[in-house]
């Protein structure tokens, strides 16, 4: 065989192995662990202009790191790990995988979803760094903070007050907590529109074409073996499961060696699905609107807080919310911020473009500050993560006067939310 045949089937080779899959991903294993990622640590609010003082701060913030949310994964992983032992087909990676399951449970028994001592710092640091980028706000502070009725949304509220509060004493602070803040912070258990989206199940077969595709067994039957008797729906069902428990581990304060149980290509694809369910469940897509629109009352409440603020109806400078990874998903992708905005046919590329690890990982938060001039002229910056983004496509402004601001934004709530 020549040389130059050679050369041609490597390159045939090499063209078809990047045509079977060009969406594929190579996100490192800290990535994957998605929305089960802790708050990134290098983050800093930027400095802003001499001639813009703050004035006004509305901030969305999802809770931090915490326990499981529920020991659901966890003990239904334990279970195939069981039956695989009495079976006898358990391997040494799967009885590792035991140890590490069982260690989870016993962790995390009567903790399952509080927050833990890392969601605790992630808050205070959130806290400790507006206060010193916008310590003129601070100054003679009126503050007002809400939460879900959820505990870990709770305690990330009273950690961040209270760290504003070690800082400056003198600070007033008004929060409040319940189900009374549903339909700001909870609106995918009360909104019928999308109760009725979620029921009718219009995402879910695209989310089952995609498992069924691109979900490897290869990592679950590693650990239980090959001969369980599980169908491949079983063991893709199984294989997300072993996932989202050793995804979490980072979070509850565990730590995680991904790398023990999956290789780079599995974990890739089963974040992907991971990260699938959420885009279609939780941001505007070709599907339906819907799960972006949600977040409607939410942008109004922003915008008529700030108007009120100007307008002199209201002297609160400093409104915090605290909610769920499901509050901030809807309402950034009605923002349309770029991160959280992404709109195609074709879901296998969604793990290219809406990564739920770069924008909505523990605390994740949007920050609105309001500037004004020494001419009374009022601009706001928005920022994600602690992080500026741009705000109207095409338009590289990081500093938008109001009024345009405002004026973009209403266009995206639909009119009935506006009645």
């Amino acid at each position: 065989m020549s040389r130059s045949y050679t050369l041609l089937l490597f390159i045939l080779f090499a063209l078809s192995t990047f045509a079977t899959d060009p969406t594929a991903t190579n996100y490192s294993f800290k990535e994957c662990r998605g929305t089960l990622s802790p708050y990134p640590a290098d983050n800093s609010i930027t400095a802003y202009p001499d001639s813009l003082t703050p004035v006004y701060i509305s901030h969305v913030g999802r809770h931090g790191s915490r326990f499981p949310a529920s020991s659901t994964h966890a003990v239904q992983l334990l279970r195939y790990l069981n039956t695989a032992d009495s079976l006898g087909t358990i391997t040494n990676t799967g009885k590792r995988l035991k140890e590490v399951t069982e260690y989870v449970i016993a962790t995390s028994t009567g903790r399952w979803g509080a927050l833990d001592s890392l969601g605790m710092a992630e808050h205070r640091g959130i806290a400790s760094r507006m206060y010193l980028a916008y310590k003129t706000v601070f100054d003679n502070a009126k503050i007002r903070a809400i939460s879900s009725y959820s505990p870990r949304c709770l305690m990330s509220m009273m950690c961040f007050v209270h760290q504003l509060d070690r800082l400056n004493n003198k600070i007033e602070i008004t929060t409040s907590t319940g189900r009374s803040n549903s339909p700001l912070m909870r609106p995918f258990d009360i909104d019928n529109d999308y109760l009725d989206f979620r029921q009718a199940g219009r995402w879910s077969q695209t989310y089952e074409d995609f498992v069924n595709t691109f979900v490897p067994i290869t990592a679950i039957c590693r650990a239980i073996g090959n001969n369980t008797g599980l169908s491949d729906e079983e063991l893709r069902q199984a294989a997300i499961t072993e996932y989202y428990v050793i995804a979490g581990l980072d979070a509850m304060g565990l730590d995680a060696n991904e790398a023990e149980f999956f290789t780079k290509d599995e974990i890739n694809r089963l974040w992907s699905a991971f990260n699938l369910r959420q885009y279609l469940q939780r941001a505007a897509n070709t599907i339906s609107s819907v799960p972006a629109d949600i977040a409607s009352p939410l942008l109004l409440d922003i915008i008529d807080g700030t108007d009120r603020f100007i307008n002199g109806k209201d002297d609160t400078n400093v409104v915090l919310r605290f909610g769920h990874a499901e509050t901030l998903m809807p309402l950034l992708s009605l923002m349309r911020v770029p991160e959280a905005y992404y709109m195609t046919n074709y879901f296998d590329t969604v793990r290219q473009h809406w990564l739920d690890f770069k924008t909505f990982p523990m605390a994740a938060n949007l920050q609105m500050v309001l500037y004004k001039t020494a001419k009374g002229k009022f601009y706001v910056r928005f920022d994600i993560n602690e992080k500026p983004v741009k705000l109207i496509p095409g338009d590289d402004r990081t500093y938008l006067p109001w009024e345009i601001a405002r004026t973009q934004l209403m266009k995206y709530i639909p009119m009935y939310y506006q009645m």
